[in-house]
């Protein structure tokens, strides 16, 4: 049965979304043709905001704990994340673990195509450059070499979240990961799916070409219990009581160079995962008996507090006070229409915002090789 608590949570969320994507984002859209490297800068920080809205809520209303052991992170460097998909929701939640250890303007995410056109959520991915995936490598390989292209020529630090298993753990795809582990004589895994391997190392080869990687961050998460499967077991306030976050960070120095063994390394990764988790789930339920990681974060839990109160304010106030300007004032009305058929139609014509972001800097960049030629 839906509970209020569902409904505030999903309500609040989407809420902010759609009249952050109109009012926050929609005046900045111009940039993007003016200056793509500043478009992104400024989009990245404002976009982060709103990744603080469901880690207060989860934490400051349903009261949420989250455990992070292991080695943590080292503010502000360049990673690929790298983490087991136990649930739909696992790329929301690990917010609660990046607003103490890094800075979620960083964070870019790796997700099926469809989630794009989803009215606020999808407007305000786009607007961050999420990069969007079909699951069909063939069609994804160029698209995903662009945007890591784009971000290193522009400098963007980032920190790019995958799930190499490709999709949540449930009986279905646990009943395909075992097929695929017969066949190629694999073990067969309780509590991870077998990774794809083919992305992760294009990835993690593209960006340290492009000297735009520190790191690789190999995170385990688990949920002692209310694990929340989908959206729906959210607006049924089905929300998680403890979330855990076990970090082992990769210096990049210390990865494989060639692909293949790339692609074994992340394999004996997932061989720890289903180890660690087994005995997290059959054991006592905690990671290390810590419960700390290493690495200190680089919040205090007092800034974190803090953090969590204003986003908590600042979003509801925004939310109310969008709603009695378009109440009051026909302007407002007018320009929330416009708005929201620019986001849709550049969706539908163009194929989202991102690939228009990309296609103006691929743009600037032609022109300014033609100019360098001409020059010498």
């Amino acid at each position: 049965m839906v509970s209020w608590k569902g409904i505030y949570f999903v309500l609040t969320l989407f809420l902010g979304s759609v009249f952050g994507s109109i009012f926050m984002l929609g005046p900045l859209l111009p940039l993007m043709f003016v200056s793509p490297a500043w478009y992104r800068w400024i989009t990245d920080r404002v976009v982060a905001t709103w990744f603080t809205l469901p880690v207060a809520l989860l934490e400051v209303v349903f009261r949420a704990k989250v455990v992070i052991t292991g080695d943590g992170f080292i503010p502000g460097e360049r990673s690929v994340i790298i983490m087991n998909h136990r649930t739909r929701m696992d790329w929301m939640f690990l917010w609660n673990c990046l607003l103490r250890y890094s800075y979620l303007r960083l964070e870019k995410i790796c997700l099926k195509s469809s989630l794009k056109g989803i009215p606020g959520f999808g407007w305000a991915m786009q607007v961050a450059a999420f990069i969007f995936i079909q699951r069909k490598w063939e069609e994804d390989k160029n698209h995903f070499g662009n945007m890591l292209d784009y971000f290193c020529d522009i400098h963007e630090p980032l920190q790019l979240l995958i799930f190499p298993e490709g999709t949540d753990l449930t009986e279905n795809t646990k009943a395909r990961s075992n097929e695929f582990a017969e066949k190629n004589g694999l073990q067969k895994y309780e509590y991870v799916l077998h990774p794809r391997t083919t992305g992760f190392t294009f990835i993690v080869e593209r960006l340290r070409d492009g000297n735009n990687l520190d790191a690789i961050h190999d995170i385990t998460v688990a949920y002692p219990q209310n694990i929340p499967q989908t959206e729906r077991h959210l607006l049924y306030g089905n929300f998680p009581k403890e979330i855990h976050f076990h970090v082992h960070r990769y210096p990049v120095q210390a990865l494989p160079v060639s692909r293949e063994e790339l692609q074994l390394w992340c394999q004996k990764r997932w061989e720890e995962k289903e180890e660690r988790l087994r005995l997290f789930y059959e054991g006592k339920k905690y990671f290390d008996v810590t419960g700390r990681s290493k690495i200190p974060p680089c919040k205090s839990e007092l800034r974190v507090m803090v953090v969590k109160f204003i986003s908590l304010l600042y979003w509801t106030l925004f939310t109310l006070a969008a709603f009695v300007l378009l109440y009051l004032y026909s302007f407002v009305r007018w320009y929330f229409v416009v708005l929201v058929v620019i986001f849709v139609a550049q969706h539908k014509l163009f194929g989202g915002l991102e690939l228009i972001e990309l296609a103006r800097h691929q743009f600037g960049s032609s022109k300014q090789n033609v100019h360098n030629l001409k020059r010498n």
